[in-house]
């Protein structure tokens, strides 16, 4: 099996705290009962800092089959 090496390159800042002042919006799937598929999808993007350049990493989930 190959082993990868996920280590960044660069020190990252936190994106998860919010600025002050910022506005924050509620999680409105929270209360969503899923019943089927295709009824409530998540998406993540994430921005990877490269030796030469970057790289977006997206995903898009099904909350259902998930």
């Amino acid at each position: 099996m190959w082993q990868i090496d996920t280590e960044a390159l660069c020190r990252l800042r936190s994106m998860s705290k919010p600025s002050p002042g910022h506005k924050i919006y509620p999680y409105l799937p929270r209360k969503v009962r899923t019943g089927r598929p295709n009824q409530v999808w998540a998406m993540d993007v994430q921005y990877i800092p490269m030796a030469r350049g970057f790289v977006y990493l997206a995903a898009a989930v099904d909350r259902f089959s998930r």
